[in-house]
């Protein structure tokens, strides 16, 4: 299952989309533990099937992958973002090891992975989630011809065909996303650039790539036990980089950063609940950081426009290290 998110020409007459999809709702609300009707769960920015504003040449695109037992709604904030300044943004859903995924027609799907989640589990994860990504890249080519893809035949909107412009396209992910976004980089050249939040790698993952590649983890990262970042950093032979954000936890790269404080207390969560859940920096703050910093890296990348944000610290951003 994938959503798009892009530029649109007009909202009217299209309704508002929901962060996430009915039916996953309360299986969303069982799996963390929530009373059903405890929170309103928000309502995005985006309009469904408004025509799309292809641009001049089509749109850069980004594959976004969530992380293991999460689903593609806990990425939105960063994904509004890329969207509402040029991009087309191709949310992925990898069925089974999402804590819910709904398709047309009400089907969910939940998580289905039993056993340790250990390497083995996670090279096993990783291989799947690569042949998604790639599986993805090889629909959107029949789409940007204007073939339908979809799997039921559905009316799509007629402007999605030349929306894509697929030699710009990048690939961010979340954890294991990040994981994945470094494996399908690795696999194909189709994917121009990515972007790891705070996701662990394995090899041959660590042998890193001759693209552009950006680690952007929590405070301290993924962790001193894991060595997984150093042994890329060495090896990657394209454009680098190493980012930290201060006060933050592996949570706080996801729309948990925002909606857990407002939750909290619905939920009975004390403040320092919460903190230990998403940290010391202040949400607002943490996800206005992302944002920036992950924009300026496909600007870089896929439209070759530097703000000259990646090049060094910027006093605006006291909450960003540059590890190297």
């Amino acid at each position: 299952m994938i959503q798009l998110w892009y530029p649109a020409h007009a909202a009217h007459g299209h309704p508002p989309v929901p962060w996430m999809s009915p039916g996953a709702d309360p299986v969303f609300e069982r799996e963390q533990g929530i009373p059903p009707g405890t929170l309103l769960l928000p309502t995005t920015h985006a309009h469904l099937d408004a025509p799309v504003d292809r641009g001049r040449c089509g749109r850069p695109v980004v594959l976004y992958s969530p992380g293991l037992r999460s689903d593609r709604s806990l990425g939105t904030v960063l994904i509004e973002e890329l969207a509402s300044h040029g991009y087309l943004v191709v949310a992925i859903d990898h069925t089974y090891d999402a804590d819910q995924v709904e398709f047309p027609g009400g089907r969910v799907e939940t998580f289905a992975i039993t056993g340790d989640i250990d390497d083995a589990l996670i090279a096993k994860a990783l291989a799947v989630r690569t042949a998604d990504t790639r599986f993805v890249l090889d629909q959107l080519t029949a789409l940007n011809a204007g073939h339908n893809a979809d799997v039921g035949r559905r009316p799509l909107p007629p402007t999605l065909a030349s929306a894509f412009d697929l030699s710009r396209v990048g690939m961010l992910g979340h954890s294991l996303g990040g994981a994945t976004a470094a494996a399908a980089i690795h696999a194909d050249r189709r994917l121009r650039a990515g972007v790891n939040l705070d996701g662990s790698l394995l090899p041959p993952v660590t042998d890193g790539t001759d693209r552009p590649f950006l680690l952007f983890g929590s405070d301290p990262g993924p962790g001193p036990e894991d060595s997984s970042w150093d042994q890329f950093w060495t090896s990657q032979r394209g454009w680098k980089r190493e980012l930290a954000l201060i006060g933050s936890t592996h949570t706080s790269f996801t729309d948990l950063e925002t909606l857990l404080p407002q939750a909290a207390p619905a939920l009975g969560l004390t403040p320092s609940q919460v903190t230990q859940a998403i940290g010391t920096l202040d949400p607002h703050h943490a996800i206005h950081t992302q944002r920036d910093y992950v924009r300026a890296f496909f600007d870089l990348h896929l439209r070759h426009l530097d703000n000259n944000l990646l090049q060094h610290p910027s006093p605006r951003y006291p909450q960003i290290r540059f590890l190297r």
